[in-house]
């Protein structure tokens, strides 16, 4: 069974890649999807996430590296033949988030969602929270470092 990961990736985070490890252990394919959120502003452009992505998920044969910026998730779901959806959830506020567009998924296309608790050593880590950190300059880049992948995205642009 093939399922999609996706998310904005801007930058992806040790949590991003936790989930999909084990995602990757659960199905038979994962395409990892860089979507476009109009509610977030792009730090990084798409091919550089997409690159992130690829180099990131090297130790995964089963995992492909793609994006979506047209359309909605259940469209490209269709396009590509992929009737499930992972997702990460941190806490009750992911999941708050994340269930009415799974009803709204499977309402519109018949796609399930799969949710993966987060690891609790990572479940504080968020693209936008290291965003907003590096930003303000709250943190030591070096700092910031440890929670992203090698090559993830700190503020240094690596």
């Amino acid at each position: 069974m093939r399922a999609l990961f996706p998310g904005s990736f801007d930058p992806v985070t040790q949590g991003h890649l936790d989930v999909l490890r084990r995602a990757a252990l659960l199905f038979d394919e994962v395409v990892v999807c860089v979507m476009f959120n109009s509610n977030k502003t792009g730090r990084f452009p798409i091919a550089q996430r997409l690159d992130r992505l690829r180099a990131a998920a090297t130790d995964w044969s089963n995992v492909t590296v793609d994006s979506h910026t047209g359309g909605l998730l259940v469209d490209y779901c269709h396009r590509v033949g992929i009737d499930v959806v992972v997702r990460g959830v941190r806490g009750v506020r992911d999941l708050d988030y994340e269930m009415p567009m799974a009803r709204m998924n499977h309402e519109l296309a018949g796609v399930e969602t799969f949710f993966i608790a987060a690891d609790p050593t990572l479940a504080h880590i968020s693209s936008t929270l290291l965003t907003a950190m590096s930003q303000k300059d709250r943190v030591a880049n070096d700092d910031l470092n440890e929670l992203l992948p090698a090559g993830g995205g700190g503020s240094d642009g690596s």
